[in-house]
């Protein structure tokens, strides 16, 4: 199943910038939190304007803000927002494009991470994914996602209440709280489809039908996709735990680096809960496949032993259906009965002989 389509285009003007999704109906909305140890100021459907006030008060520079955006097919808003950063064009077009693999990169002090979310699609067991990009620099996160949903409603609740120690740090343990919800989806969908293999595995012990390895492949496809998401983020999240010591990324801070190793081993877990269900799948269709070879093997000995059984009857009938005149059995009186009773008794025999074998 091919889940990423590249289109080719070579563009005159190269900042032509285009959003790639499929989400374009609800409309582009911001919300916005700033806050310290003290408090906090939340801001819904916020103005860019007002944005730019909140990052650029001096009175508010040591405070951690986070930008969350909704929706991303407004370019022109998601242009203006990557000028308030100042970052380059390039990232603008990586956060718009949404067939992007998973990557970190941090160019000058604007950290970029992007990352797939993914979701079960519940009319046919299809995995619908999401691309959420954040761009982090001094105290400052932006999160960006394609639709509204409640992945960070929980850290949203954590900053009104105070709750936990997400007020005390700095914007690269919101990124880490902010990542590991989403690698809870992960968990969601993995445990959602180890439930579904269960049944797969049980099923494929009677169920004979065509259409049961239909079901076994795109469950096959759908967890290869889900390794193929988790892959490149394990990738990067290796890449900030090793660093840990010479602190190549300047916006995650040391004593962060252990939160992120935290969640390199989450996906250390996921990869491995990954393979036991494709082990699980293959074990399932190798069992039906065996399953339906044993069945077929089965109609062909039985078919084969009831050919030997009429073999010889077919041979006896044969002999009697020539029409020749000096055929002394034609003339006995009960020569039809005889003939019957030594083919019933050579057919009961042979039953008994093939049943003592154990041919069937």
């Amino acid at each position: 199943m091919r889940r990423i389509q590249y289109r080719r285009v070579r563009k005159v003007q190269p900042y032509n910038f285009e959003y790639t999704g499929t989400h374009k109906t609800e409309p582009v909305a911001m919300q916005l939190f700033v806050y310290d140890e003290e408090g906090y100021e939340e801001y819904k459907k916020v103005s860019l304007e007002r944005v730019f006030k909140e990052c650029y008060d001096e009175l508010q520079a040591d405070d951690v803000k986070w930008l969350n955006v909704h929706g991303l097919h407004d370019v022109d808003l998601i242009k203006r927002i990557g000028e308030l950063l100042e970052v380059e064009p390039f990232i603008i077009g990586d956060i718009l494009n949404t067939s992007r693999r998973t990557r970190i990169e941090e160019l000058g002090d604007i950290l970029f991470f992007s990352i797939k979310s993914v979701l079960p699609k519940e009319e046919n067991g299809d995995i619908v994914t999401e691309q959420i990009s954040f761009l982090l620099k001094d105290n400052l996160i932006i999160s960006f996602q394609e639709k509204k949903s409640d992945y960070f409603s929980h850290i949203r609740e954590r900053i009104r209440t105070g709750t936990g120690i997400v007020r005390k740090k700095k914007n690269d343990y919101l990124l880490y709280l902010m990542l590991d919800a989403i690698m809870e989806n992960f968990y969601i969908v993995i445990e959602n489809y180890e439930n579904k293999i269960d049944k797969v595995g049980a099923e494929s012990k009677y169920n004979h039908k065509s259409n049961f390895i239909k079901v076994v492949e795109q469950d096959r496809d759908n967890l290869n996709y889900l390794k193929r998401a988790i892959n490149p983020l394990r990738e990067a999240l290796y890449s900030l735990k090793s660093h840990k010591e010479d602190e190549d990324f300047q916006n995650i801070r040391k004593g962060s680096h252990t939160y992120f190793e935290r969640l390199h081993q989450k996906c250390l877990e996921l990869l491995d809960q990954v393979e036991y269900d494709l082990m699980a799948l293959d074990s399932a269709s190798n069992f039906h496949f065996s399953a339906q070879s044993q069945r077929m093997n089965q109609i062909m000995k039985t078919l084969t032993i009831f050919s030997v059984i009429f073999m010889p009857l077919t041979f006896i009938v044969g002999i009697y259906g020539m029409n020749f005149d000096n055929m002394p059995e034609l003339r006995a009186e009960n020569g039809y009965f005889i003939v019957l009773g030594i083919m019933f008794l050579m057919m009961i025999g042979m039953v008994i002989y093939f049943r003592k074998k154990d041919w069937f």
